[in-house]
């Protein structure tokens, strides 16, 4: 733990946590972890309404006073409890460490994605399914969260400077994780996540796995470096989270099943959905990163257009999205369960142009910024939740 002046009058403690945001930090002081009866307040002179990590959702959360009160008592704690075990308090932030450096709201989309597409394909064949299919099914799960954690790791490994303005909550930023750690985690995610998949799937499917790999490694790394080139990164998240996903996990059930590849009105429709949703993603991760965006010269279309601009882009292509699935489900009801299918897609839209105008009521400030990318998201959760059934 360590204790932390500002040039005001003001005093801040810093912890290794996700609760703390290093860019308050003006200059650091070791304390003594001894030092267990001191109780302080938590408080930034320069925001009080401070912008904390939310743990689970690996997105920035605001945090109430009431909660930095809180915190205080238990960073108290943490405190007695480094002196008293300092490996174990050490293996608990690590640990911690690198569950943020997977960026579980990346996480949670893989893994829904890859579930509702394995769900999908047991429902069209029943009498196929065998446990012994079980252990074969969570090991691909294992392997796509591999594959996710070292596109993200990658990308944060190359996106230091950046993200301690943009993103100064995670692990590497935060110097809460070293780069030599972070390059160890992505080479174990990548190759475990390939021998995986080699030794489970075949060699259409670990070739497909790599490209994905090779694509997520060239749109972060020099010189290649895609993300600075608007079209080609969005082109590129729309291929691995869209296209790949969903291809690749449902070709791989059914090769599982013994079945060979068939495309289903269902797995088209999720395919084309989840494609153009990955693109709206693509699209408006970068409006809560403007700032350190400009600052490194990174060429985004939020940079570009405006924050106010691209808010509507993304809104507008959802839109076309719910629209889209209202009237496939219309035109084609013997593929789809219109009980389900049309007034879900009708209160998700409902929910996104009333999550729009809040940001445009709120006008544009961070923090509503920050939580409609957090409800873009899960509007993305559901439409994989409802999948199976529709």
């Amino acid at each position: 733990m360590e204790l932390a002046f500002s040039p005001s009058s003001s005093l801040r403690i810093s912890a290794t946590t996700p609760h703390c945001d290093s860019s308050y930090l003006h200059r650091r002081i070791p304390i003594n972890p001894a030092c267990k009866s001191s109780v302080w307040l938590l408080k930034s002179p320069e925001n009080p309404s401070s912008i904390g990590f939310h743990h689970r959702t690996g997105f920035p959360k605001p945090v109430s006073s009431t909660h930095f009160r809180r915190f205080s008592i238990w960073a108290s704690t943490q405190v007695g409890a480094a002196g008293s075990d300092p490996p174990l308090n050490k293996f608990s932030v690590f640990k911690d460490a690198c569950w943020r450096f997977l960026r579980p709201h990346t996480i949670r989309g893989t893994a829904l994605g890859s579930t509702a597409l394995v769900a999908r394909a047991l429902i069209e064949n029943p009498n196929l399914i065998k446990w012994s299919l079980l252990f074969k099914a969570f090991s691909g799960l294992l392997a796509l969260i591999c594959g996710n954690g070292y596109i993200v790791g990658i990308n944060q490994i190359y996106d230091i400077s950046i993200d301690k303005v943009n993103k100064p909550y995670l692990p590497i930023a935060a110097g809460d994780l070293s780069v030599q750690s972070a390059w160890f985690l992505v080479l174990f995610f990548a190759v475990a996540g390939v021998l995986i998949v080699g030794s489970n799937f075949g060699s259409f499917i670990t070739s497909l796995y790599c490209l994905g790999l090779v694509l997520g490694t060239i749109y972060s790394v020099p010189p290649f470096r895609m993300k600075r080139f608007p079209v080609a990164a969005f082109l590129i998240i729309a291929t691995v989270r869209g296209f790949l996903l969903n291809f690749g996990v449902y070709y791989a059930t059914r090769a599982a099943l013994g079945l060979p590849f068939m495309w289903s009105a269902p797995v088209v429709f999720i395919t084309t959905f989840v494609t153009l949703f990955a693109l709206v993603i693509a699209i408006t991760k970068d409006l809560p990163d403007v700032e350190g965006d400009r600052k490194y010269q990174i060429s985004t279309l939020a940079t570009k257009l405006g924050v106010r601009n691209i808010a509507f882009l993304g809104s507008g292509l959802l839109l076309v999205n719910y629209i889209g699935s209202i009237l496939a489900a219309i035109y084609m009801p013997q593929a789809f369960r219109l009980s389900l299918m049309i007034p879900a897609h009708a209160i998700l839209a409902a929910g996104l142009i009333f999550q729009a105008r809040v940001l445009e009521q709120a006008n544009y400030t961070k923090e509503a910024i920050s939580d409609f990318y957090r409800f873009i998201w899960n509007l993305f959760y559901v439409e994989y939740i409802i999948f199976p059934f529709i």
